[in-house]
């Protein structure tokens, strides 16, 4: 597989604050920017303009995921001080605390439907929330260490979740079992994305690779080196390029054959 490396300029991301961006997300539209930072708040960047729109305030830690809902009237953000807080991106207000985690939450994802709120903790769990009545649903438990990345899959019927058990998750979001566990990786995983189409799941990990897991099979088909730790993977909407970001600001783009 082919790729190339792109650099990553900081433009605007530290403009309005000396704290560092732990997590982002983009709305769907394309037009914000959410990134939430180690201060422990949350900003809103209008992305034509490049000017904080918003400042979301009410974590008392490091806010180390964000996430946006499938239409863009919601974020979700998770923090070292074990919540979870929904926010409504048009009033800019926190419409609700979720409690329940034991430890800090490092990943949080809505399901396609926006019905589902996943969130994973380093307390070794991933709890699913239902939206619209900010309940547990159900707590789902297998992973020997913390949970930092989770991930639905484009029809919804599975969750995946990346571990510094140095291990992956494939979940049956219906029944709330396992239904396989990805072995590969030498060190914690610590970002997974499924392709669009779904048939395709990567993930980033500290031990300074990608892989690409055929998510039928469950096999990995694909290793991806890099010269530094992995943070983030993600697939382009198409699904032909992979982007993944490393240490010292390296973003490297994969054509995916």
């Amino acid at each position: 597989m082919a790729s190339k490396i792109v650099t990553a300029s900081p433009t605007f991301l530290n403009s309005d604050t000396q704290d560092a961006v732990e997590s982002l997300s983009y709305a769907p539209s394309g037009t914000t920017l959410a990134g939430g930072n180690y201060g422990g708040t949350i900003l809103l960047w209008d992305v034509g303009t490049q000017n904080t729109g918003a400042t979301l305030t009410g974590h008392t830690g490091p806010v180390w995921a964000v996430a946006f809902s499938p239409d863009g009237d919601l974020l979700a953000s998770g923090s070292r001080d074990k919540t979870v807080r929904l926010w409504d991106v048009a009033s800019q207000s926190s419409t609700a605390t979720l409690s329940g985690h034991t430890g800090e939450v490092t990943g949080v994802a809505f399901s396609p439907n926006g019905m589902l709120l996943a969130s994973g903790s380093t307390d070794h769990t991933i709890r699913l929330w239902d939206v619209a009545t900010r309940k547990t649903t159900a707590t789902l438990t297998g992973h020997h260490n913390g949970v930092g990345s989770v991930a639905f899959s484009p029809n919804g019927t599975l969750l995946a979740s990346g571990s510094t058990d140095n291990t992956i998750r494939l979940w049956d979001v219906a029944t709330h079992e396992t239904t396989a566990t990805l072995t590969g990786h030498h060190n914690g995983v610590g970002s997974v994305a499924f392709s669009p189409n779904g048939t395709l799941l990567a993930s980033g990990s500290t031990d300074n690779t990608i892989r690409l897991w055929d998510v039928a099979t469950h096999k990995s088909i694909a290793t991806l080196p890099q010269a530094n730790w992995v943070s983030s993977v993600a697939f382009s909407p198409d699904g032909t390029l992979l982007a993944s970001a490393s240490q010292f600001d390296i973003l490297r783009l994969w054509q995916l054959s």
